[in-house]
């Protein structure tokens, strides 16, 4: 799957999936198989950091 380029899009797109359809990061990246690492990567530098007890990032 492609996921959105931009940063913004990104964090968007991966937590509208993630309180629609996934339990959890790791069940998102299974499913779509992309690169966990490189999606945390990829919002960290905009200032976001997964919160697994939230299922989200913020």
């Amino acid at each position: 799957m492609n996921l959105p380029e931009e940063p913004m899009m990104l964090y968007s797109f991966i937590n509208l999936k993630l309180r629609d359809f996934y339990p959890s990061l790791d069940a998102l990246c299974e499913d779509l198989d992309v690169d966990k690492e490189d999606i945390v990567r990829k919002l960290k530098a905009v200032g976001f950091e997964y919160n697994p007890a939230k299922n989200r990032f913020w």
